[in-house]
């Protein structure tokens, strides 16, 4: 088989020089939906777990994601592919291993990306019903959503960036407004600092909080998604990784203190459990106005929509990276002369949100606990696995190819943060039950887990195929865009034969 070698070989490639450090920026921050997190995931963490560390918790897995950036990051400048993961643990452990890595991605983006469209038909429904006095069911805003998502997936991917930038900024200011609110009335007319105290995390239950603080940050990880987009992706990748990762962990972690220290450090999990997710837009009802408010619980839903728009684009890139490389048919592999975006990725992923929204809306099921929640948690926890082997995938990789990286980039920020990804992801599973709020009976505690390990296993079991049956395929796995060179060569081999 071969590809045309005309002007369709724009086709083959993805567009280039579209993408800086902001736009780059906008994409990973919105996958990470920053107000969504600071609203559910923070208040369900203080009524779940109990514990009032939570803002340290995010700090300290800032810390830890920002160590695991450093060779993640330093990979990118020797390793370019839209297919992030699947290309890192091809080249740094196995092939075999890194199919079965793009499986478990392909898995857990694209239950990241549907469960929001449970979330954003369930937050929007009763604004509006109190604002415009309309009964509107949550798949038909979910269905309308869908259709903004389906048309921004094929246009070019700097559209995408400034819809996001909007989104994103607005969403940023007014956690900002929140939190600022929120410090200038503590409770008991005194800023407290306990929240952020070691002590108040460092105790039972220090393993629910940790993971349930590292799941926040999905979507850091996507930077590098977009490195054959990206300007300079030398400087571009890294700097958006980092300043993703810092601006994340700044975000939460003074979202958190700042709700703690408005309630009070000694009530904040009585009213967590109480308010859930209404309680920042309580207070900032009560310390600002309910307009505030109301502005709050529309960027959620903006919030809502750009991480859809973010996790969209990443799914469709994997498609388009494994497609481009024959490891999944190559009609993937395919992007839009006018546009450069992964089309047919595009429209797959655009049909399984379809899909999914049309079976829960016949099915009568729960949009945020069996949609979002348990989507959400299931797909949060497939890639912190991905993070884990990418970053054994790193370390291994240098030590064959030092590539003229330096000792910390190549050596020991890669197996430090191995070591603390490790106890993270021990830890997220020895508590997944509480993540996903079901029973430790329920058949999702080791149902998920499963999934994914028999995922993984097909995959890597496709790759032993293709070894044998498929060389030239097998031998551009990982490749990115010189695969296409690679096969060519190959194929031309065959028709000298």
């Amino acid at each position: 088989m071969s590809y045309p070698r005309t002007q369709s070989n724009l086709s083959l490639a993805l567009a280039e020089d579209r993408l800086g450090i902001p736009s780059v920026l906008f994409f990973v921050m919105s996958a990470a939906t920053p107000l969504t997190v600071v609203a559910g995931v923070v208040t369900t963490g203080f009524a779940v777990t109990g514990l009032i560390g939570i803002p340290l918790a995010f700090i300290i897995i800032g810390l830890v994601l920002g160590l695991f950036s450093v060779g993640y990051v330093a990979m990118a400048r020797h390793v370019v592919n839209a297919g992030a993961f699947y290309a890192y643990i091809s080249q740094g452990l196995s092939k075999p291993l890194g199919v079965g890595g793009s499986w478990v991605a392909l898995l857990a983006y694209n239950a990241l990306q549907v469960g929001l469209y449970g979330l954003i038909g369930a937050a929007t429904q009763p604004l509006l019903l109190q604002w415009f006095d309309l009964d509107v069911k949550w798949w038909v805003i979910a269905l309308v959503a869908w259709a903004i998502v389906a048309v921004l997936g094929l246009q070019q991917v700097d559209v995408n960036s400034k819809v996001l930038a909007v989104l994103l900024v607005t969403e940023v200011l007014v956690i900002l407004v929140f939190s600022i609110a929120d410090l200038g009335n503590p409770a008991g007319g005194t800023i407290t600092f306990d929240t952020l105290a070691p002590g108040n995390l460092f105790t039972s239950g220090i393993g629910a909080v940790l993971a349930l603080a590292v799941l926040g940050f999905v979507g850091f990880e996507s930077s590098v998604v977009f490195s054959e987009e990206a300007r300079d992706p030398r400087r571009t990748v890294p700097t958006a990784t980092y300043l993703s990762v810092a601006l994340i962990a700044g975000l939460y972690a003074l979202g958190s203190w700042a709700m703690s220290v408005a309630v009070g450090p000694d009530q904040i999990v009585a009213q967590s459990g109480q308010q859930q997710s209404e309680l920042p837009f309580n207070l900032a009802a009560q310390h600002i106005g309910t307009w505030i408010a109301d502005v709050g619980h529309a960027l959620l839903v903006t919030s809502i929509l750009a991480a859809m728009i973010s996790f969209h684009n990443t799914t469709a890139r994997y498609m388009f990276a494994l497609g481009r490389e024959r490891v999944l048919p190559p009609a993937l592999g395919r992007t839009s002369h006018r546009t450069g975006s992964p089309v047919v990725g595009s429209m797959i992923q655009t049909a399984v949100g379809l899909a999914v929204i049309v079976i829960y809306a016949i099915g009568g099921w729960n949009p945020v606990v069996n949609l979002f929640y348990w989507g959400g948690t299931a797909g949060g926890m497939g890639v912190l696995l991905l993070i884990l082997i990418t970053s054994v995938a790193v370390g291994v990789f240098f030590a064959r190819n030092p590539s003229g990286e330096t000792t910390w980039r190549r050596a020991v920020a890669p197996w430090l943060a191995t070591v603390a990804l490790a106890i993270v992801v021990f830890f997220g599973l020895r508590n997944f039950a509480t993540l996903l709020g079901v029973p430790e009976d329920h058949p999702l505690r080791w149902g998920v887990p499963i999934v994914y390990l028999i995922t993984v296993l097909l995959g890597i079991i496709w790759g032993l195929v293709l070894r044998s049956s498929r060389p030239e395929v097998y031998a551009t796995i990982g490749l990115g865009a010189r695969s296409v060179t690679v096969s060519a060569s190959a194929d031309t081999e065959v028709i000298a034969r």
